[in-house]
C-alpha cells in the first residue's frame, strides 16, 4: 500500500493497488500521477456525475470466492448515454473491472494484447471474434469520452481521454477489446453477472442516492417535461432518455435536471391499446408502461407496437402488439449459440431461422434506457421454435437478443384490464376446404367446354387445380392442420 500527501492540498492519499499509476484526490479533486514514491499534480479532473449507481468507492464483494474492494472509477459518455467502469482490487493483489451499463453488470480481467488483433475500424456488431480459446459474437462497438474519475486507476486518464471499445458475448461469457491506448487493443475477459451474485456490500443506500442524485433509483416516478409540463412516468437511473408524448421534446433524464436534447415542432396523434402509465400485475409484481414505440418493416410489410414495461425488482420487459396477436419479450443476458447460421440454440432448444428484415421507428413516446427517435432503423433476424421466437436486432453500434412468447387476449385483459380482440388467423384446414371447393367449381365451369372441344381447357383446369391444392397440402402438412 502506498501513502503520500497530495501535492496540491496536502491531504493524505492512499493507493491500495500496486498497479495504480494515478489517483484523484478526494479532497481537492486534483489528478495525481504516481512516479515511484512521489505524486505530481497534473491538474483538475472533472468530477464524476453523481448518478444513481449503487456501487461506490469502498464497495466490497466476492467473485469466484475471492474478495474484492472497489478502489477507482471512470465515467464514460457516448451519444446515447453513459456508463461506469469500476476498478476493483482483490485481496490477493490482482485487479479487475466491474462495469455497469443499462442495468447490466460485467466483471472482466486484463489478458494483454490478443494475437489476432484487428483494426478497431474493421469491427462490427455481429462479427465473430476468437479470444481466450472461444468464439465470441461482438455485441457492442462504440466510441466514448471519459467525463470524470474517482479514486485510484491503473492508467492515466483525463480531460479529452477518448475510449474506443468493442464488447463480445458467448452465452454468459464476456470480453472487451479496448483500443483506447493505441492501435493494438487490450483484451479483457470475464462474464456477465449481477450485484446480488457478487454479494456486494457497502452499496449506496436510497437515502444517499436521493441526497446526491435527487431521486431513489429504479423507483417509478414522474418527470415534468421542461418544455410543456406534461407528466411522464420514468425510472430514475434506469431510463436515461425520455420522449415527451405532449410536445415531442427529447429529454436527457440521466441527471435530475432533465435537459432538453431536441425540441419537436409537432407530435403525431397516435392511438395505442396500452398507454403510458398503464399498470399490470404480472408474476406477482406491479409493472408499469413507461415507453411506447411503433415500428414498421422497411420496403413494405406491416406495423406493430412495442410497449416498454418496468418494475424495480425485475427491470424491463416488453409487450408487443401485432396483427398476429400479443407477445411478451425480454432482452437476453445469456445469449444463444449459432453453428450454421440457420439455427440458434438457447438452453438446449433449437430455433430455426425464419425472417430477416429491416424495421424503422415511426413513433416513440415515454422513457427508454437508450436514446430512441423516429427514423431509427434496425436489422431484425427472427428464429422460431413452435410458438416461441428469438430475435437478433442490430444497428451500426449494437447487437441484442430477445426472446418472445405469445400472450392471449384474455391474459392481456387480466393483466391490464384492457379488452383486446383475438387475432384472426388463417386455418390450414379451412384453406384446404376453400381450395377443394374452388377446384370443384372450376371443374364444373369448364365441364361443358371440355366435352365440346376436348383438350382445349382440360390442361388449364388441371394445372389450376394443382396450383391451389399443392400449396394447401403443404401448409396442412407443415402446420399440422387445425
Amino acid at each position: 500500500m502506498f501513502h503520500a500527501n497530495c501535492p496540491a492540498c496536502g491531504a493524505p492519499v492512499e493507493l491500495k493497488s500496486a498497479a495504480a499509476v494515478m489517483a484523484v484526490c478526494s479532497f481537492c479533486k486534483s489528478t495525481l500521477l504516481r512516479d515511484g514514491e512521489t505524486l505530481s499534480d497534473i491538474g483538475k479532473m472533472s468530477a464524476v456525475l453523481e448518478d444513481y449507481a449503487r456501487v461506490q468507492i469502498g464497495t466490497t464483494g466476492r467473485y469466484k470466492n475471492k474478495a474484492f474492494t472497489v478502489v477507482g472509477r471512470i465515467q464514460l459518455r457516448y451519444d446515447a448515454g453513459f456508463w461506469n467502469e469500476w476498478y476493483v482490487l482483490f485481496d490477493d493483489g490482482t485487479d479487475g473491472w466491474l462495469a455497469e451499463a443499462s442495468g447490466q453488470v460485467t466483471m472482466t480481467f486484463a489478458r494483454g494484447t490478443p494475437a489476432n488483433a484487428v483494426a478497431f475500424e474493421a469491427l462490427r456488431p455481429g462479427q465473430l471474434y476468437d479470444a481466450d480459446g472461444k468464439q465470441y459474437v461482438l455485441s457492442d462497438v462504440r466510441e466514448a469520452d471519459c467525463t470524470g474519475g474517482q479514486g485510484e486507476l491503473p492508467f492515466r486518464v483525463g480531460e479529452g481521454w477518448h475510449a474506443r471499445v468493442a464488447d463480445g458475448r458467448r452465452e454468459d461469457a464476456f470480453i472487451t477489446l479496448d483500443y483506447s491506448d493505441g492501435t493494438a487493443p487490450t483484451l479483457y475477459v470475464g462474464e456477465a453477472t449481477t450485484l446480488d451474485v457478487l454479494k456486494c456490500q457497502l452499496l449506496r443506500t436510497d437515502a444517499e442516492i436521493k441526497e446526491t442524485a435527487g431521486r431513489v433509483p429504479g423507483k417509478l416516478t414522474n418527470l415534468d417535461c421542461p418544455q410543456c409540463g406534461t407528466s411522464i412516468p420514468f425510472s430514475p437511473g434506469v431510463t436515461g432518455h425520455v420522449l415527451c408524448p405532449g410536445c415531442g421534446a427529447a429529454i436527457d433524464a440521466a441527471t435530475p435536471r432533465g435537459d432538453i436534447i431536441a425540441r419537436a415542432r409537432s407530435v403525431p396523434q397516435v392511438a395505442t391499446t396500452l398507454e403510458l402509465g398503464d399498470k399490470a400485475l404480472i408474476d406477482g409484481l406491479q409493472w408499469q408502461v413507461i415507453g411506447v414505440m411503433r415500428r414498421t418493416v422497411v420496403d413494405g410489410g406491416g406495423e406493430w407496437f412495442e410497449y416498454l414495461l418496468y418494475t424495480p425488482k425485475r427491470g424491463f420487459s416488453w409487450m408487443v402488439e401485432t396483427d398476429d396477436g400479443w407477445f411478451r419479450a425480454n432482452v437476453l443476458d445469456r445469449w444463444p449459440t449459432q453453428k450454421d447460421g440457420r439455427t440458434a440454440v438457447l438452453d438446449g432448444k433449437a430455433y430455426a431461422r425464419d425472417e430477416d428484415y429491416t424495421s424503422r421507428v415511426t413513433y416513440a413516446a415515454g422513457a427508454f434506457n437508450w436514446r430512441v427517435k423516429s427514423g431509427d432503423q434496425t436489422r431484425v433476424v427472427e428464429y422460431t421454435a413452435g410458438e416461441e421466437s428469438l430475435a437478433a436486432e442490430s444497428d451500426a453500434h449494437e447487437l441484442t437478443w430477445s426472446k418472445s412468447t405469445p400472450v392471449s387476449a384474455a391474459q392481456i385483459k387480466a393483466w391490464f384490464g384492457k379488452v383486446v380482440a383475438e387475432p384472426v388467423k388463417a386455418s390450414s384446414s379451412n384453406y384446404m376446404t376453400v381450395a377443394v371447393v374452388a377446384c370443384v367449381l372450376l371443374g364444373l365451369l369448364n365441364l361443358v367446354p371440355f366435352f365440346m372441344a376436348p383438350g382445349s381447357v382440360f390442361g388449364i383446369t388441371f394445372f389450376a387445380a394443382l396450383l391451389l391444392l399443392v400449396p394447401a397440402w403443404l401448409v396442412a402438412k407443415i402446420g399440422g392442420g387445425e
